[in-house]
């Protein structure tokens, strides 16, 4: 406590020169190593008998041996250090994103108004706004404004479709695609040309005029001119939220929250949403857990015969703000629909097998908050545990549609 300030530096010295050496042994020579070790016991010697030009001496020593230990070793430049600050970054990242939390953006608009999906909006262009107010949508809304041109004839393969909510479309091959394994788009194939890029999802694109470019190519001979415009709108962007992929590891998901999950091998996906409906990700709500009995009798959802209480599903069948005026609550399935359906009339019970089925089997059930239009399991069944990622955390972008925070 009373030592002398010089005895102090000189030990802190000698444990930093042993230290020095445990972190670059595998670049140091023997002689180097010997050298050191040899100058760091003069030091010690030096402090044990006390006398302060000793000392002195010795840590003047050492610190030159340190020093020219390494005389080819060029010291790093800015360049160097901040690409192995940022590759550090990206490595923490990826292995968040791996193991702990997901980032994922929701692509429909079934959990509205609780989550936002991706929007299209068409508009001309001579109708948009300037490019700063554009810039300043796109960081406080997610919104952008997209033109696309198509940049060669090329010839598709187009006809009619009833979408999954019974509507006639007229279509062609557009393939839902992640782009950098983060963003949302699709690309359209041709017959006669590579697959080009569309900035959205294949329901947004269509919705911002893709669906009259096909219109048209239908009318002349299944071929999209050169020159001829795609899209033209804006696209609303879908919340960003942060997926916990911890929880489920260290309890049971719960009846009522919003959670994600993998829609491999459920069977009536595919039928229901498409042929880019399987190996995607859904976000929905939580709405039965092993064991349960489901059944609905509007605008109630109905849980072993009783109305359900959590929280969330609450809110759903209340339709409290932000829900509109004319929201019904949990509504049963579109009986119109050619696939089958679980949950058709109110006799119809969803049973989610509990106990009796072994580990990883259990299930689960899963419907949007916007029950008019979603696809969940009053049309394609339950949700396997080993499906399971995990549960919505929190909505993290963009940051003006009230969404933000923690998700509820």
């Amino acid at each position: 406590m009373f030592e002398p300030a010089w005895k102090k530096n000189a030990k802190l010295l000698a444990k930093g020169a042993r230290k020095f050496v445990d972190y670059k042994r595998d670049l140091l020579t023997d002689e180097r190593l010997a050298e050191i070790d040899s100058r760091r016991k003069d030091l010690l010697n030096a402090i044990q008998s006390k006398d302060k030009v000793k000392v002195e001496e010795a840590s003047k020593q050492l610190r030159a041996t340190c020093d020219n230990a390494l005389p080819r070793q060029k010291p790093q430049g800015w360049f160097e250090e901040n690409v192995e600050v940022m590759f550090v970054a990206i490595v923490i990242a990826l292995g968040l994103r791996a193991y702990y939390l997901q980032p994922f953006r929701i692509p429909t608009g079934s959990m509205q108004p609780t989550l936002n999906g991706i929007v299209g909006t068409p508009l001309k262009k001579e109708e948009w706004p300037s490019f700063p107010q554009r810039w300043l949508e796109f960081a406080l809304k997610g919104r952008s404004y997209e033109k696309v041109i198509n940049p060669q004839e090329r010839r598709v393969a187009v006809g009619t479709m009833i979408t999954p909510d019974g509507k006639l479309r007229v279509g062609g091959d557009v393939r839902d695609k992640m782009w950098w394994r983060f963003f949302s788009k699709s690309q359209l194939h041709s017959l006669d040309s590579k697959p080009m890029w569309l900035p959205a999802p294949a329901s947004q694109v269509y919705e911002i005029g893709l669906e009259n470019a096909f219109r048209e190519a239908m009318a002349n001979g299944g071929i999209l001119k050169k020159g001829q415009t795609l899209i033209e709108g804006f696209i609303d962007t879908g919340d960003l939220v942060l997926v916990d992929k911890v929880s489920y590891h260290f309890r049971k998901p719960k009846r009522g929250e919003v959670f994600v999950f993998d829609t491999l091998g459920i069977k009536g996906i595919k039928e229901h949403s498409g042929p880019q409906g399987g190996g995607s990700h859904y976000i929905k709500r939580l709405v039965g857990v092993p064991g349960d009995e489901l059944s609905i009798r509007t605008p109630y959802l109905m849980v072993d015969g009783k109305i359900a209480q959590e929280p969330g599903i609450k809110r759903v069948i209340q339709g409290e703000p932000p829900f509109m005026e004319e929201h019904e609550g949990y509504v049963l399935a579109d009986a119109s629909a050619s696939q089958r359906r679980y949950l058709v009339s109110e006799d119809d019970v969803l049973s989610l097998k509990g106990k009796s089925a072994r580990q990883g089997f259990r299930e689960y059930a899963a419907m949007g908050d916007n029950t008019a239009n979603s696809l969940d399991s009053r049309y394609w069944g339950t949700v396997k545990e080993y499906n399971l990622v995990g549960p919505a955390l929190f909505s993290l972008w963009p940051i003006t549609t009230g969404h933000w925070g923690l998700i509820k």
